[in-house]
């Protein structure tokens, strides 16, 4: 190597740890100090924007301004760069998830490593997915519906936020689960139209994500739910069986949320955003609150609990993602 390069790198690495050292001498002494960037890898209105702006409503009376940014497109890489490529300072935070961060890493095509290029600060919730129907389905139970596949194959469509979703991950599961089933695949732009298509009875199936709406949807009678895809039943519908205590054994589909940093992003920062969060959702009635629009509260996975749990999450869905086959483009 030249002199000139070794010169050149050594100012670039003095200069990384000169501001490096301000950035947590700041976060120590008056952090944050200014807005706070919340990065969220979806359109306006989906399930992670909800679960962002409840967040950041609830946080800003001791983190002060938050703005939240959409950024959508790229299958969520456009997003999760943005913030593994920021200045780790503990100023630009991803809104983190089960579909943007886990089952990515076994697609292919990525671009970047979550548990190398992020760091958690917290996971604070999780939303679990149902097998759901259109009342035009002859099925009250999980295993009759199960029945009416077999007994129909290849003439029922289910319908996904898109190829790779977890919402398509979940069925390819559910079908090793039950035995090996013949469901047509309608990947559409995000669950919102493929919801519109099982209200209306032009698909049959949808293994959606448990919400206020599709809970109020289910009540009214427009749509079924069978099953919730949880490991306990949810406080929301209690009423509702697990897919466990429907027969189909260990099988989970939760996605999770959090708010995710570069790595290299100050402890101190990472600590401070989870205490503060930690602090909100202990509230019994803010905890109310988020389960009756959907949500379940998850306490005490601050940094290093959220970073375990992630690494779980990965080694747990690898498997179910690879073996689905699926693929999809960055």
């Amino acid at each position: 190597m030249r002199r000139r390069d070794v010169v050149v790198m050594s100012a670039a690495t003095a200069a990384a740890l000169i501001w490096g050292a301000a950035s947590a001498q700041e976060t120590r002494q008056n952090y944050p100090s200014r807005p706070i960037r919340l990065i969220v890898p979806s359109s306006a209105g989906g399930v992670h924007d909800v679960i962002a702006r409840i967040w950041a409503d609830r946080v800003k009376s001791s983190l002060g301004s938050i703005v939240v940014e959409n950024r959508s497109g790229g299958g969520a890489s456009i997003a999760i760069n943005a913030v593994a490529q920021s200045q780790p300072d503990g100023y630009t935070f991803l809104l983190g998830s089960t579909s943007n961060l886990v089952l990515r890493e076994g697609l292919g095509n990525r671009v970047y490593d979550a548990a190398r290029d992020l760091v958690p600060a917290s996971i604070f919730a999780t939303t679990s997915t149902s097998i759901t129907v259109n009342p035009s389905v002859p099925a009250t139970t999980a295993q009759e519906l199960i029945a009416h596949i077999k007994a129909n194959p290849g003439k029922l469509s289910y319908g996904s936020g898109g190829t790779g979703a977890i919402t398509h991950i979940t069925v390819e599961m559910f079908k090793q689960v039950a035995g090996g089933l013949d469901i047509v695949h309608i990947p559409y732009k995000g669950m919102a139209p493929a919801m519109n298509d099982l209200l209306s009875g032009e698909i049959a199936i949808g293994f959606v994500n448990i919400t206020a709406q599709v809970v109020a949807l289910h009540r009214s009678g427009k749509i079924r739910i069978l099953a919730i895809n949880a490991p306990a039943r949810l406080a929301a519908v209690p009423d509702i069986p697990t897919a466990a205590e429907a027969g189909l054994v260990n099988f989970v589909s939760q996605t999770f949320f959090g708010v995710f940093a570069a790595a290299g992003t100050p402890k101190a920062a990472l600590d401070k955003i989870n205490e503060v969060t930690q602090a909100k959702w202990s509230d019994g009635e803010f905890q109310k609150r988020l389960i009756d629009s959907g949500f379940e509260p998850m306490l005490g996975l601050g940094p290093d609990q959220a970073a375990r749990y992630l690494n779980d999450e990965i080694a747990r869905w690898g498997p179910l993602v690879q073996a689905s086959g699926v693929q999809t483009q960055q």
